[in-house]
């Protein structure tokens, strides 16, 4: 594989991070600090390593999926069930500045690297742990992935058609959620200790619970139904109360989404669709009339991009004013102009099991400076980095 370099110094060089974590949760909060120069430790089990490493394992021994997620980290095989294991991650916790941990509440404690510990061995460091439903309350103990915590969370009922079984967003956007969350709390400790306020040890565990994540990002569905009695429903491809706002299929295949929701907007755009009886129709200058009549405005723009073509459909409406986009497969991103200009599909070699080939992968957000900071590397090896790391704490004979 090869790596990339950044010309620029990066926020976080000379932060160290430990990384206690297997699937996407807790790696998703270590890349998004390595990607901006931690040096970020990832610390797996022998043998099998993070269980990620074999998620949507096409071929060769090692998935795209850590690849993705592990990038910019230092992979070290340790044992913390054993008291050399014990030992060597706290004699790297005494050289860092954070951990990060998403293993089931108790877990680290009962192998004798709970908070505490991790004080005594680095007084000031930020902890960030990771669970389906937090470190207190009557389900604490519970163990849940992200399925779980996107149903418990109230999203799970939001997705999908509304004659059908919830579905899901197709990524595990629950764990990616609650990994944001983390890092976010990372760099707040790092402030708080930077800025030299003293936070005892309590105000320094950030205890982050997969499914609060998720509610955190649902918007009003809480308190508009307390405060209105609404009990919010799937609506498939339309966000609830705000019309038009759908998907469109074109005549050659592909489809368009459309954002008319804005009343401005609205009228330019069934203007541009030819149904000027549409854009002058005073039951539809509010928001609230055109929900009210969102079938027929959906049969209305279904009807006009069902007869154009995708680029069609896109130029009248970019001529109009009108939000709009293709709703892109992995192919149309990696042929994406806007992507490429921001250096937001990096290239690398990498074995694949089937032979090298060019691998594209998602750039750095955010942009700093026009475009996408370099992937300096991709998920590293299992234990690639051990001796490395254990030489330097002199664990090594």
């Amino acid at each position: 594989m090869t790596a990339g370099t950044s010309a620029r110094p990066l926020p976080l060089a000379g932060v160290r991070v430990v990384e206690l974590g297997n699937y996407i949760a807790a790696p998703t909060a270590g890349r998004l600090l390595a990607d901006f120069g931690a040096e970020v430790v990832k610390i797996e089990r022998p043998h099998t390593g993070d269980e990620l490493r074999t998620w949507r394992l096409y071929a060769g021994g090692t998935s795209m999926l850590h690849r993705t997620i592990n990038r910019n980290k230092k992979s070290v095989v340790l044992d913390l069930r054993t008291p050399e294991g014990r030992d060597a991650v706290l004699a790297l916790v005494a050289r860092s500045d954070a951990v990060l941990e998403n293993f089931r509440p108790g877990t680290l404690e009962r192998w004798g690297l709970g908070p505490a510990e991790l004080e005594a061995a680095r007084p000031g460091v930020v902890i960030a742990r990771i669970s389906a439903f937090g470190q207190t309350g009557p389900l604490a103990e519970r163990p849940g992935f992200a399925a779980v915590a996107e149903a418990v969370g109230g999203l799970r009922a939001l997705v999908g058609e509304p004659d059908r079984p919830p579905s899901r967003t197709g990524v595990s956007i629950g764990d990616t959620l609650a990994g944001l969350y983390a890092a976010f709390g990372v760099l707040m400790g790092l402030y708080r200790r930077e800025a030299g306020a003293p936070t005892p040890l309590a105000d320094r565990i950030l205890d982050v619970a997969l499914s609060e994540a998720v509610l955190s990002v649902t918007e009003s569905l809480v308190p508009d139904h307390l405060a209105h009695g609404i009990t919010r429903e799937r609506v498939g491809g339309r966000m609830e109360g705000i019309a038009p706002s759908n998907a469109y299929p074109c005549a050659t295949g592909g489809s368009v989404v459309i954002a008319g929701n804005g009343d401005g907007i609205y009228r330019r755009l069934m203007t541009a669709a030819g149904r000027p009886d549409l854009a002058d129709d005073p039951e539809l200058a509010s928001n609230a009339g055109r929900w009210a009549r969102r079938d027929e405005l959906d049969d209305a723009l279904a009807a006009w991009t069902g007869a154009r073509t995708r680029d069609d459909v896109l130029a009248v409406l970019e001529a109009a004013g009108v939000p709009s986009g293709p709703i892109f497969t992995a192919a149309d991103i990696c042929a994406d102009p806007q992507y490429a200009a921001r250096d937001m599909i990096q290239y690398f070699d990498v074995d694949t099991g089937e032979g090298p080939r060019r691998v594209g992968f998602p750039g750095i957000v955010p942009v700093l400076g026009g475009a996408s900071l370099p992937v300096r590397s991709l998920g590293p090896d299992l234990g690639e980095h051990t001796d490395e790391v254990l030489a330097e704490l002199g664990l090594l004979p």
